[in-house]
């Protein structure tokens, strides 16, 4: 009998895959050592204030779909990187997060989307805002190896990556290549 394996995931961005500098660590502690570390929402919010503001470059926070982002809003200037987690395909709150940091809080840190990250997911996640996403679905997988990110050609909604607008009808907008 075998035992089952835990899915490989890399980091992939539009720019295409590449190593992960960041380690996910539960608590403060891994601060101590060198390295870029993502701690959960509480860990970070108990961090010393100084000690947040000199380790900016090498912070990060994973938000749940059930962590109010307005926690960190005021301390967006001490992070490199938001992690909006995804841990099951129907849970849609972590892209409200992600359009929210850049349109609201406008954010310019990294946005990564980590969990069920979806073949018809990663579009629209681009054109929220995300820019670096932890991939472990094997059919995401192949598709970005092969790529191809996919999507829908035609938008009618507006959104944090602007397309240019499709002939005759102002809301209609075409997909960038």
């Amino acid at each position: 009998m075998t035992e089952p394996t835990t899915p490989v995931t890399r980091l992939w961005t539009p720019d295409g895959f590449r190593e992960d500098e960041w380690t996910h660590a539960e608590s403060a502690d891994a601060l101590a050592g060198n390295g870029r570390f993502i701690l959960p929402l509480q860990a970070f919010l108990d961090l010393d204030p100084e000690l947040r503001r000199s380790a900016r470059e090498r912070l990060g926070v994973v938000l749940q779909p059930g962590d109010q982002l307005e926690k960190i809003a005021d301390l967006l200037d001490q992070l490199s990187l938001v992690a909006l987690a995804f841990p099951a395909f129907s849970d849609g709150r972590s892209f409200s997060k992600g359009e929210l940091l850049r349109e609201r809080y406008d954010f310019e840190g990294a946005v990564r989307a980590t969990g069920q990250v979806l073949v018809d997911q990663l579009p629209h996640m681009l054109r929220l805002g995300f820019d670096e996403f932890e991939i472990s679905n094997p059919v995401l997988l192949k598709r970005l190896e092969e790529g191809r990110t996919g999507g829908l050609g035609l938008y009618y909604q507006p959104a944090e990556a602007q397309e240019p607008k499709g002939p005759k009808y102002s809301w209609r907008r075409l997909r960038n290549s």
